[in-house]
């Protein structure tokens, strides 16, 4: 599959929410995925650590990034949307940017699972997720 990472890029813009967070797809690739977020004053919830929530965001828009590169590449399949997530925070990030890194666990006709991995610059485990896709029908 031959992925066209400024495509992904364009599609993706049109996630307001994640792009308003700051989230970069960083590479693609059939094998993994990887997106990034700097870490900035509106990511931190009022204890001064990054928000639960952002973390999600960046999970989440890795784990859509990944589980809908065929269809963006061409593919004759539906799009897939997350049918369930579950996140398991580790640690608080202590450095400046948080990266999300996806890797498909199983990807059939309609459902997949994807790991996703968060960390932080300094290679600190953020957060651990787990998202279970369901492809719709075909275009």
């Amino acid at each position: 599959m031959k992925i066209d990472l400024e495509k992904l890029r364009e599609y993706f813009a049109d996630d307001r929410f994640a792009a308003a967070a700051g989230i970069v797809i960083d590479s693609a690739t059939e094998d993994n995925v990887r997106c990034s977020m700097e870490i900035g004053a509106l990511h931190k919830n009022a204890g001064g650590v990054v928000q639960g929530g952002a973390i999600f965001t960046l999970a989440d828009l890795c784990f859509a990034v990944h589980a809908n590169l065929g269809r963006l590449c061409g593919a004759d399949e539906g799009i897939t949307v997350g049918q369930s997530c579950s996140i398991s925070f580790l640690k608080s990030g202590t450095g400046g940017s948080l990266t999300a890194e996806s890797t498909c666990l199983s990807r059939g006709r309609t459902m997949s699972v994807y790991r996703i991995t968060v960390k932080d610059n300094l290679g600190n485990a953020v957060a651990e997720m787990h998202g279970n896709g369901f492809t719709t029908r075909k275009r």
